[in-house]
């Protein structure tokens, strides 16, 4: 006979076994233990299958490195050139290919908002660019 200041009873220890016994065996989760499936992506959550957020790659459309960089930079990094928003990326631990790909611009221009940045950034060609940065005015 066992005397322990245990919470659960015998007659309920055996009942939690018996509902985990289906994940248990399965070694995947059962129609049981609903509440413990990962919850399915959204369509508008950002693609992270392909790894980090890069500007140029097939796998990088605009509107996500646009949604990128403005969770990273917000309004109060603008107006800047490629040297301050950089350094504004390093300090937020921003993925090394975004911050690279900005390394790339050309130093003299200045962008006004994150729009102008991720059209410089998604641009065919962006390190060469003489269009990249209309605010270089």
């Amino acid at each position: 006979m066992q005397r322990g200041n245990d919470r659960l009873s015998v007659h309920r220890d055996d009942e939690m076994k018996h509902e985990l016994q289906g994940l248990l065996r399965s070694g995947h989760p059962t129609r049981t233990e609903e509440w413990h499936d990962p919850e399915p992506t959204a369509d508008d959550d950002p693609e992270v299958a392909g790894g980090p957020v890069a500007p140029g790659s097939t796998g990088a459309p605009f509107e996500t490195v646009r949604l990128e960089l403005a969770r990273i930079l917000g309004r109060t990094s603008f107006p800047a050139g490629p040297g301050e928003l950089t350094a504004v990326l390093r300090r937020e631990n921003a993925p090394d290919v975004l911050v690279e790909a900005l390394e790339r611009l050309p130093r003299k221009d200045r962008y006004q908002n994150v729009q102008e940045l991720a059209e410089a950034l998604t641009r065919p060609g962006n390190a060469g660019s003489e269009n990249a940065g209309r605010g270089s005015q």
